[in-house]
């Protein structure tokens, strides 16, 4: 596993514990939540552009 795919993981399981946490916790502050999505949003982002960049790799595969 590539070292980008490991931390947009982390990014997107930190931001979704952050946001179970306030879900589930009384007198949360809302920042809490704002940041919990701002860091899935950006693991998402960052893994979305890790697979744009990568989905031609198998046909580079087939021609070598």
């Amino acid at each position: 596993m590539n070292n980008s795919q490991i931390i947009n993981t982390l990014l997107i399981v930190v931001g979704g514990a952050l946001l179970i946490y306030t879900i589930s916790v009384n007198d949360v502050s809302p920042y809490f939540k704002i940041l919990g999505l701002i860091i899935i949003m950006l693991g998402l982002y960052r893994a979305t552009n890790f697979w744009v960049a990568t989905k031609d790799d198998h046909e580079n595969e087939k021609e070598n």
